[in-house]
């Protein structure tokens, strides 16, 4: 098919609510390595891998041969069936993740792992209050949109009994209209003002991204996991820390992004980079946690556990320690950084930079002094790098984030070359502001 029929077919089989990038949408035909192609044979450097989902590389033939090879043998069974890729994959998590995580339950999105997690907290507690986190974003259910502290995904009615939103620490726009670290991270001291005025004073538990992905990659300060956590502890509840976008080395140095302020998870969600595009999802807690779950009732997952996606997420764990391990992560999204760092000293549209190794936000303001979001310089910035063959994200509860997150297997050859198209796509943009 060529692009006119595919985007034909799109409006008139899929529902018009599909969010397509770009005023001309991108119909993608294959993809090798950290590149993708159009099905006009225009080639791209992908820099946003399907939504920081491919860790490593379009069409990994390591990932690609592992797949085939348990296509070949079992393609479905269900969790009522144990499989040696299902016990295999959650040994390698429960190596992998910090403290004492240990013990898995698969789903197939990140969406479901947090429905899970939100169970599992209640279940153990026996309380049923959440407290979330305002920008965050926890999926497409119901109870995830309740827990979504962003109007424009909130569809329909989502007032979730028993969820409360704190302010997030987002330094940048200070709720507070405070400066770190003279704030004293009051953002994260008035999360026990929250439960103590909003809440019956004992809850279930505190659901957090270490760095706010669809918010737009807002990263807290230094001491903000570990004040909140204390808190959180001291009135009962639990600690669900959402990777679906940081985990599995996408911040560097480290295998999961809450590793870099000093936190243990009681419960961890994940998703995305976690089979290199196979629908996967995990929530991964202690022993102690997830027996407590044993005698509240019965819980399966058809596809949970599916030997194809547990296969490929093997195999990309093997490639992302062969490949990309989250060293090799850190250099490269210190180049990536170093970049477009000198990108906000050039153009004054930039008016922050932040997020850790290959997950980088940069936001996009008219004026530095108000701060006010520069939405039209965002769908500008995005056709000229799109005409360049460069392909990122965007986010932000303004929608003036640009995320840029290749897959951990980037060069700095590739983020060199990233980087440059940026460049001429913010000297061509910067003119009209």
């Amino acid at each position: 098919m060529n692009k006119n029929e595919i985007i034909a077919k799109q409006r008139e089989y899929l529902w018009p609510s599909h969010l397509l990038y770009y005023t001309d949408p991108i119909p993608l035909d294959h993809g090798e390595g950290i590149h993708v192609w159009d099905v006009d044979g225009n080639k791209y450097l992908d820099f946003f891998g399907g939504i920081l989902t491919t860790s490593v590389g379009h069409n990994n033939p390591k990932v690609v041969e592992r797949i085939r090879k348990q296509v070949g043998k079992l393609i479905h069974s269900s969790t009522l069936y144990p499989n040696e890729n299902h016990v295999n994959l959650a040994e390698k998590l429960a190596a992998i993740t910090p403290g004492a995580l240990q013990t898995s339950f698969f789903t197939t999105s990140g969406t479901e792992a947090n429905e899970t997690a939100v169970m599992l907290a209640k279940a153990y507690t026996g309380e049923h209050e959440i407290i979330a986190l305002r920008h965050g974003y926890s999926g497409r259910s119901a109870l995830a949109m309740g827990l979504m502290g962003q109007a424009p995904w909130r569809i329909g009615p989502t007032q979730i009994p028993g969820i409360k939103h704190a302010m997030n620490p987002y330094c940048y726009r200070c709720p507070l209209r405070m400066t770190y670290p003279e704030c004293d991270v009051a953002c994260a001291q008035d999360i026990e003002e929250v439960i103590r005025t909003t809440t019956s004073g004992r809850i279930a538990a505190f659901l957090a991204e270490p760095i706010q992905g669809v918010g737009g990659f807002i990263t807290p300060p230094t001491e903000y996991f570990e004040i909140a956590v204390a808190i959180i502890h001291r009135y009962g509840g639990v600690f669900i820390c959402d990777e679906v976008q940081t985990g599995f080395g996408r911040t560097g140095q480290h295998w999961f992004g809450i590793q870099h302020w000093n936190v243990e998870p009681d419960i961890m969600t994940m998703a995305k980079g976690i089979a290199n595009g196979l629908p996967l999802g995990n929530t991964i807690t202690t022993p102690e946690i997830a027996d407590r779950l044993v005698d509240k009732g019965m819980t399966i997952s058809t596809f949970g556990g599916n030997p194809v996606s547990c296969a490929a997420s093997l195999v990309t764990i093997d490639a992302i320690e062969e490949e990309a391990d989250p060293q090799h992560v850190a250099g490269v999204g210190g180049r990536l950084r170093a970049g477009l760092e000198q990108l906000w000293y050039k153009y004054p549209l930039i008016g922050d930079v932040r997020g850790k190794g290959l997950m980088q936000g940069v936001e996009l303001v008219s004026d530095r002094d108000t701060k006010e979001p520069a939405v039209d310089a965002v769908v500008q910035i995005f056709e000229q790098t799109r005409a360049r063959g460069l392909l990122i994200g965007k986010g932000g509860l303004y929608n003036n984030v640009l995320r840029i997150a290749p897959p951990l297997t980037a060069t700095d050859e590739h983020v060199d070359e990233a980087l440059g198209i940026l460049d001429y796509a913010f000297a061509h943009v910067q003119e009209s502001f």
